[in-house]
């Protein structure tokens, strides 16, 4: 009898603190069974064993419960980012045009040339490039190279415009003159104007012209939608992605057209979106949302809509459009691959690491709105009537 209360106590004294520390696990404590008789008092030690076993059971379960919290922090994480990115940051204000000031458009052109990386990557010329069947495939686009992919671009735009020697040329939104000294050394006898809203891309494409020795080519500050130039003063105005940031797109076209020299010729290349019908989803306007808000751009319009507000002018004819997004598709993403091949002139420079992120993320979403249909690249000629 002495020996059973004292098994008895001992196995009381095991149980308390297992029972506890269960309790603390979340595993709920096994009540102990009377004392038994001597008969049966191999029982209570298998009792006591599965008391113990207890905790150990826990703290093996306590690993998928850390795996599903860190998943679960990651998801929270990756969610927020993705929403930080996806909210606009840079939208189109126009308030400082009416005052005389340049507006967020030339502000916006005003950093990226002072910071000088997308020079660095994107060469002088800040469109897209033209990809042939076989250079279309990341990371390696057929060995195509970036940069000459926009030469490329600029010899079948002028195609394109059925253009043959002009004499005066108005580049309308010229950077930092890339297309404008380009074309002034093809046409060595022609007289090439630039123009911007940027003062940092006027005075760097005067510097590249200068150091070019290129002295045909020149650049002014002059507002795409209140030209300064008389009628009828050139015999190309070429308009290279310039259309995307103008908040009146008739006017856009009604100025260009009024500069134009009749019989001279007028080239649009621009990004467009898709004709309205059927009605944008709600998915799909949201990605147009979040497209005219992060790079400043007031709003698109169809290539369909362009061919008709160049009709509705009355000085324009034969009017020409196409589409060529599959030819330029591929320059979102080489323009990330650039980068990814030659970081360091990023990395070396960390405040600007959260804006590379976000242009980058921008590039991205703009690939998958051309590759579905929902953004397409616009291209317009056409001719002025002769004057009656």
């Amino acid at each position: 009898e002495i020996a059973l209360r004292m098994r008895s106590c001992l196995l009381l004294a095991l149980a308390a603190p297992a029972a506890g520390f269960s309790a603390l696990a979340g595993v709920r404590p096994q009540r102990l069974p009377p004392p038994r008789s001597p008969r049966r008092a191999a029982a209570p030690h298998a009792s006591a064993a599965a008391v113990l076993a207890a905790p150990a059971t826990a703290l093996a379960s306590r690993p998928l419960a850390i795996g599903a919290a860190a998943t679960a922090l990651v998801a929270t994480i990756f969610a927020w980012v993705l929403r930080v990115f996806n909210t606009p940051s840079r939208s189109y204000r126009d308030g400082e045009r009416e005052a005389g000031g340049i507006n967020s458009v030339g502000e916006e052109y005003d950093a990226w040339t002072s910071e000088g990386i997308l020079e660095y990557y994107w060469g002088e010329h800040i469109h897209l490039g033209y990809y042939e069947e076989g250079q279309r495939k990341a990371p390696l686009y057929g060995g195509k190279d970036f940069v000459e992919a926009k030469y490329d671009f600029i010899d079948r735009m002028l195609d394109f415009s059925q253009t043959e020697a002009p004499s005066k040329v108005l580049d309308v939104g010229c950077g930092i003159g890339g297309t404008s000294r380009y074309i002034a050394k093809k046409f060595p006898s022609a007289d090439v104007t630039g123009i911007t809203i940027s003062p940092e891309q006027r005075r760097r494409a005067e510097q590249l012209a200068t150091e070019r020795g290129i002295g045909n080519a020149k650049f002014e500050l002059v507002d795409a939608l209140n030209m300064t130039f008389a009628d009828n003063s050139f015999d190309l105005v070429w308009a290279c992605e310039s259309g995307e940031h103008m908040p009146d797109k008739e006017r856009y076209v009604q100025e260009m057209s009024r500069v134009l020299k009749p019989g001279g010729r007028i080239v649009i290349a621009t990004w467009c979106e898709r004709e309205a019908t059927p009605p944008f989803s709600a998915k799909e306007r949201a990605t147009l949302d979040y497209l005219y808000g992060e790079w400043s751009h007031p709003y698109f319009i169809s290539i369909e809509e362009y061919g008709r507000i160049m009709e509705r002018t009355g000085v324009l004819d034969q009017v020409v459009t196409d589409d060529w997004a599959k030819q330029t598709i591929p320059a979102w993403r080489h323009s990330i691959w650039a980068g990814v091949w030659d970081p360091w002139p990023v990395f070396r420079r960390p405040r600007l690491w959260y804006k590379v992120l976000r242009d980058s993320w921008c590039l991205e979403v703009m690939h998958r709105a051309f590759t579905n249909g929902l953004m397409r690249y616009g291209m317009m000629t056409a001719t002025k009537k002769a004057a009656a």
